[in-house]
This record gives C-alpha cells, structure tokens and sequence, in this order.
C-alpha cells in the first residue's frame, strides 16, 4: 500500500480550519462547490466534479480542532477502501494540516494526478481559511485532461 501525502501551514486557528473540512459551507468553499452532506461520525460526503467524476466519503473520526477521517465507499475504482485523514495541530501563528490519503494498491498514475490535485486544493483550503475565498471545482487550477 501506497499513500499520499501533503502538509501545510494556514494562519488560522485549528478550530476554523476544521469547520472549513467538517461542514457543507467549508467544503464547498475550497473544494468542489457540489456538496452534499457534513461533517459528523456515521455521515457520508457526496462530492461532485461535474463530468469528472465523484466521491462519497463515509465520516469515521471527527474531532474538533484536531482531526476529521474519511473512508472513500464510492468513486473511482482506485479510491474506493482508501482513507482521507486531515491532522491539525497549532505551531505558532499557524495550524499545521497533514493530509494523508492513505491505502492506495499501487502508485498507478493516477496516484501522481490525485497528488498533485490534492495539492492545488490544499492550497485553495488556505486561501479560503486566510482570505474567506478558495478556488473550489469548477474554479480550480487546471492541470491536465483529468482536470
């Protein structure tokens, strides 16, 4: 098994930043502005790509300023089983946010889009937790056919 994995720092304080992972209106901020569902242990997530595709996330963990975990139970064939954990914790001025999307079978190339993707929208997270406006899907950066 493979992970991906990232880290960044948003000037903020945890609690703002987990609201902005937990809830329909952060979500739908940074990430893809098609969401259905919150945050709560036992809740599933549907996200929407417009004709790029879809995840549902099952919620497994959720722990206020600290940490949120997900389970992918439908989407793409690569994502399905594997799991989204978001780690936050205060350094200073900064909430530091480890994301691991963990369980992938095998680095497909895929893997490397979902990576680079996963970066683009961390850095929307900052902005929308920093500034009050991320770049959600559609308005996300570009990077390839698969968007």
């Amino acid at each position: 098994m493979v992970d991906i994995l990232h880290r960044v720092g948003i000037v903020s304080a945890p609690e703002s930043v987990y609201a902005a992972l937990t809830t329909q209106r952060g979500l739908s901020g940074w990430w893809t502005d098609q969401v259905d569902g919150e945050g709560a242990v036992g809740d599933t997530v549907h996200f929407r790509f417009g004709e790029h595709g879809f995840f549902d996330m099952e919620v497994l963990e959720a722990v206020p300023g600290k940490r949120a975990l997900w389970r992918v139970v439908d989407g793409p064939q690569e994502w399905i089983g594997t799991q989204v954990s978001w780690d936050l914790r205060r350094e200073g001025d900064y909430t530091i946010v480890l994301l691991r999307h963990a369980g992938w079978k095998e680095p497909v190339e895929f893997m490397h889009h979902c990576s680079t993707k996963w970066a683009v929208f961390l850095l929307s997270l900052k902005q929308l937790v920093e500034t009050g406006k991320g770049r959600p899907y559609p308005d996300d950066v570009k990077i390839d056919d698969w968007n």
